[in-house]
């Protein structure tokens, strides 16, 4: 496993860097100040300059691929629940879209040795204390950071992937911008980048194992596509054509597909989710600018329970369901987040709505750890943080650099910036906290102080 950077003949360089260096430390005014809150869409003077402030970050990564991956998943590990102490490793399958003329991947990504941002500054007093504490994490904080990568071949840009546990294995479905469906089992990329000697034969072999399910029934591409939490195999794929498919995994490996679609939407389904404790209820979301409720015990032209019509102003993008409360989170072209009670859906009015971003919100998530937040990602450049349970201070308002700050809604947690075209994140499930990204300019892996 080398340090920093890692080389795949297939597609190019693969690199991890940790953000934690001092000189992101300057963050003063001209006149050696206090540093300045920046709000996105403010000017920048030319004598001031935009830097990371690695205060407001437990830890904060960034790796690069050779090409774009725009769309990921964690994948569930082994190494134990609400992990805290750092340093900390995290597996993700990503998707690459490459330049046309050039092949696309499935990449099994180890990210190891995460460690914090920076240390708090301790007193003599407090540093006796906690030597012993911290003598691991001194001696984690001499080794870099570390990325190893297998991929398997793809055919065509990949639009879309999710990953599932079914037994012991993990599973990993993915969109192709050809039309086409695939299932990957991920045992033995997985086994390459925890094994040097392993990983020293798939690279020599080229290995590349193929899909072990293919299924063309969509006949065009989709993007729209989710593992259910509750029935291990059953998985939900969503076309440009406006059709949903449900698939069942089979004993023998074999999967059975309804070939009667779930009809209902008027144009392209951008996402689908399924209920977090519900197992036959799933929702979806479209281009005809509809939230819809599902029923998958019913006919699939009469599943449809609730249906949303105007949700968003334009398309609705990305839809996530609270996992803990009855809530689900939307996002749309309009830049607005909107947030939906389940009990009263059928109003059609959402229960929160939130104009921040100024361009199209690409991805949504609730905080699995945090039923009250979650995250959003636009085309602004921007991921928000957000916290339902954040009132509004009225001893406060107005009270800081002109009213800028005050203008914010109270609910706003965190902005974090630093990526270009942002597509997709997800939370880690396991690691309490830290939230993932991925853009045209690579994977940010972070955590803040405020979640």
């Amino acid at each position: 496993m080398e340090d920093l950077t890692s080389t795949d003949d297939n597609d190019g360089e693969v690199n991890m860097q940790d953000e934690s260096s001092d000189d992101d430390d300057d963050n003063m005014d001209d006149d050696g100040g206090e540093p300045k809150v920046y709000l996105p869409g403010e000017p920048v003077k030319e004598d001031e300059e935009l830097v990371f402030d690695e205060s407001a970050y437990i830890m904060y990564h960034q790796a690069q691929t050779g090409a774009p991956c725009l769309s990921f998943d964690v994948i569930h590990d082994n190494l134990g629940e609400s992990r805290e102490n750092h340093p900390l490793t995290c597996y993700v399958a990503s998707g690459t879209q490459s330049e046309r003329g050039h092949s696309n991947h499935v990449i099994v990504m180890k990210m190891s040795n995460l460690k914090k941002t920076s240390k708090p500054k301790k007193t003599e007093s407090a540093e006796d204390d906690s030597e012993s504490d911290d003598e691991s994490d001194d001696n984690d904080d001499e080794e870099n950071p570390e990325l190893e990568t297998a991929m398997l071949s793809h055919t065509g840009s990949v639009n879309r992937i999710r990953t599932s546990q079914v037994g012991e294995t993990s599973l990993a479905a993915t969109w192709s911008e050809k039309g086409s469906v695939y299932i990957w089992d991920l045992t033995r990329p997985l086994s390459a980048v925890n094994d040097p000697s392993i990983m020293a034969a798939y690279t020599r072999t080229e290995e590349s194992p193929a899909p072990i399910f293919t299924f063309k029934g969509h006949q065009v591409e989709g993007f729209a596509i989710d593992w259910s939490p509750t029935t291990a195999g059953q998985l939900l794929t969503g076309d440009c054509n406006k059709f949903i498919h449900l698939w069942k995994a089979m004993e023998g490996g074999a999967w059975q597909i309804d070939q009667r679609p779930y009809t209902g939407h008027t144009s392209s389904v951008e996402d689908v989710q399924w209920s977090p404790n519900e197992p036959n209820v799933f929702a979806s979301c479209s281009v005809d600018r509809t939230i819809r409720i599902w029923d998958a015990r019913a006919k699939p032209s009469k599943a449809c329970m609730i249906t949303v019509t105007d949700a968003h102003e334009r398309d609705v993008n990305v839809i996530n369901w609270n996992r803990k409360e009855p809530f689900i989170v939307s996002g749309g072209d309009d830049g607005m987040i909107k947030v939906w009670d389940l009990r009263q859906m059928q109003q059609g009015k959402a229960a929160a709505s939130f104009k921040h971003h100024t361009a199209p919100i690409t991805s949504v998530e609730w905080n699995p750890n945090d039923s009250s937040v979650f995250a959003v990602s636009g085309s602004d450049d921007q991921i928000s943080m957000w916290d339902l349970a954040v009132e509004a201070d009225t001893d406060k308002a107005g009270s800081s650099d002109g009213g800028t700050i005050a203008d914010v809604p109270p609910q706003l947690l965190f902005i974090h910036q630093g990526q270009t075209d942002i597509k997709e994140l997800h939370w880690h499930r396991q690691l309490p906290g830290v939230l993932l990204s991925t853009a045209h300019s690579g994977f940010n892996i972070f955590r803040t102080i405020s979640c």
